[in-house]
């Protein structure tokens, strides 16, 4: 039987102009990318591949070998934005797509243009860098979101005979590959996949490839001597041995305790290692998810909800290695941790997941794309000094502002499809105890079921401007069950509930796990008011971050805040800040359309007391400072006032 999906619509201040520039701006312009329309913007390739694969045009392949990716998440990014915002020729552009793909898929079910094309023959024979599976699960996500978006089973139809095809190579018995991807997606895309049809089978392949990982001898160094001891990048030349820590193969997936190697890769498995747990009932695969949660989101995991510290590999180094100037926090590691926090939050309802969705949510993800929705960031940094950036080697993955599009632009996608489908992530039911969780206070409107009684929520939300939030419920008939609302770990004082108006004493609920659980008779259009005190305030890193000892940043709300040179000159590192000082919280509404903006004061080091080419001097010389204005602004927006300096951890006493 298929699982059911607890979406809200979303009509909310904050984030509805995100989902209208999804629609309007972003779908529309990632086709145009997809399609190499977009002048100045490194070419794509996708659709022309998938043309030359379906035998429409005649070409070789271009691009990287997981290109066509990039369709199926637009595809996907459609087909969500489809179930909440129809719209006729978007849905016949999609649907020509679609087309196209079930064109290049071939006869036995297998999709996938960069071997249709360039190599026929070597099918499967590199999963550990080529990305077929990984290929193979972005466009059964995208099947799954545009039959759920439209209705409609032509891209669902065709991804069920891929999945069926996958089932007969892969797995155990006698003349199949026993192996499993490089890249991790295939896993929680087959859970997706049995979530809308209900076929056990997707669910038993999806075990498989979480089963066989990190089982001895290494598929990935089998495969490497089968190639010759060569990889997909060395042109034939000897290639070193894969190192499986980097693929989360170096040890079977519930003996893992510690995040490590490529970041969206384990984010991805991590999800369906959460999928599973909870289907199948899997305590030990729950308490690895549980040990890899808190050393992610505990020992490696950015103030911005950013993860992977390294730009060699994309990847975690180790506990509580978070440089800023040379992070890397690629934006689909956050996205894929967003996807993890989500199943966690399905396993059980605690409040340290939602807390991270939420950090994620506001900060890092939504810095990925530039307010016009034109420009995007793969890269995330907490420290930026552009002529670093241009002329540091160590340095030039840190970009200073955010380009059109990349030739490996798996990130505009990913965002785009995250937000298209942000209604999937505000609640989640409880059936057993007849209980709905508000995980994030976002606005708008949910619909669904306790068992036999029609239930719809309508949220109201200031977030993330002001701390007040409304719920009203609507019911046919009285009905008991419980709601249960967040009590978020920014939230800075004493919590005020009203029920219809009227104050809830703190002892007549209880408070577990970081939620608010209200259990009473409801009656229709009762309504809930949750008022949670904000303000601007001082954070600290633990004193192993070694990189920000002697520095602190700002955090209002879910929102971390930046210096930026355009509002505070240049050299940021000048400026010291007492934790003592006060922070004060504007709203200007004629900053890039509205935000709080933090004021405060610092000392600034005046360089005017250094002589041309004096470099070191004695310190009680050049004890020189001067009180200066500062103005932060919320993380997410920093970069669209053209380049500059940009810090979120300072100098602070």
């Amino acid at each position: 039987m298929s699982e059911r999906i607890n979406r809200a619509i979303i009509d909310d201040a904050f984030w509805s102009p995100y989902g209208k520039l999804i629609r309007d701006t972003v779908i529309p312009y990632q086709w145009e990318t997809l399609n190499d329309r977009v002048a100045d913007a490194e070419p794509s390739h996708a659709i022309r591949n998938f043309r030359i694969a379906a035998g429409l045009e005649e070409g070789t392949f271009k691009g990287w070998v997981f290109q066509d990716s990039d369709l199926a998440k637009w595809l996907e990014a459609v087909g969500h934005s489809l179930a909440t915002h129809p719209d006729q020729e978007l849905e016949r552009i999609a649907d020509e797509a679609i087309e196209l793909v079930i064109k290049a898929q071939r006869p036995d079910g297998y999709l996938n243009t960069y071997f249709t094309v360039e190599a026929p023959d070597k099918r499967w024979t590199n999963l550990t860098d080529c990305h077929e599976l990984y290929c193979a699960g972005h466009m059964i996500e995208a099947a799954v979101a545009y039959f759920e978006g439209t209705g409609k089973r032509r891209l669902l139809d065709a991804m069920c005979r891929f999945a069926d095809y996958i089932g007969d190579v892969f797995g155990t018995e006698p003349g199949q590959i026993r192996g499993y991807d490089g890249h991790q997606e295939i896993e929680l895309a087959l859970v997706k996949l049995f979530r809308a049809t209900g076929n056990e089978r997707y669910l038993s392949i999806s075990r498989y490839f979480i089963d066989e990982r990190g089982q001895e001898p290494s598929f990935f160094d089998r495969e490497w001597e089968n190639r010759g001891r060569t990889n997909h990048y060395s042109n034939g030349i000897p290639a070193p041995r894969p190192n499986n820590e980097y693929f989360q193969s170096h040890l079977p997936v519930r003996q893992q305790s510690v995040a490590v190697g490529h970041s969206v890769r384990a984010m991805y498995m991590y999800a369906a290692m959460a999928d599973l747990a909870r289907l199948d009932g899997d305590q030990e695969l729950l308490r690895a998810c549980e040990r890899l949660w808190d050393n992610t989101t505990g020992k490696q995991m950015y103030v911005t909800g950013g993860i992977g510290s390294t730009h060699h590999g994309e990847a975690f180094t180790f506990d509580y290695d978070l440089p800023n100037d040379t992070v890397y926090a690629e934006t689909c590691a956050s996205i894929g941790l967003v996807f993890f926090a989500q199943r966690m939050l399905r396993l059980k309802s605690h409040r340290k997941y939602a807390d991270v969705m939420e950090r994620a949510l506001f900060n890092l993800v939504l810095a990925g794309m530039s307010i016009d929705g034109s420009h995007y960031f793969y890269v995330n940094p907490l420290e930026v000094w552009p002529e670093a950036s241009a002329r540091n080697p160590g340095k030039r993955h840190v970009l200073p502002s955010r380009p059109k599009w990349y030739g490996c632009a798996c990130c505009p996608p990913n965002i785009a499809r995250l937000i298209a489908s942000l209604g999937d992530y505000v609640y989640s039911v409880d059936e057993a105890s007849k209980t709905i969780y508000a995980h994030l206070f976002i606005g708008g409107e949910w619909s669904g079921e306790l068992g036999d009684l029609p239930i719809t929520l309508s949220q109201e939300s200031s977030l993330p401007w002001r701390g007040d939030v409304k719920l009203k419920v609507s019911l046919t008939k009285k009905a008991r069950f419980t709601i249960a609302l967040r009590i978020p770990s920014w939230c800075d004082g004493e919590q005020r509930l009203l029920l219809n108006g009227v104050p809830v004493e703190r002892e007549t609920f209880a408070v577990v796990d970081g939620y608010v659980y209200i259990n009473r008779e409801w009656s229709d259009a009762d309504t809930l008011n949750w008022e949670l005190p904000m303000k601007a305030r001082w954070i600290m890193a633990h004193p192993e971050v070694r990189e920000n000892a002697g520095k602190a940043a700002i955090q209002y709300g879910p929102l971390v805040y930046c210096l930026e040179e355009a509002d505070n000159g240049k050299p940021l590192a000048s400026l010291r800040f007492s934790t003592e000082s006060s922070l004060r919280a504007e709203f200007e509404s004629n900053f890039l359309g509205g935000a709080v903006v933090i004021r405060a004061e610092a000392l600034k080091d005046e360089a005017g007391g250094w002589e041309d080419g004096e470099l070191y001097a004695p310190a009680s010389k050049k004890k020189h400072f001067e009180t200066v204005a500062v103005r932060a602004v919320p993380y997410f927006m920093w970069g669209n006032r053209g380049l500059g300096e940009m810090t979120v951890w300072v100098r602070a006493d």
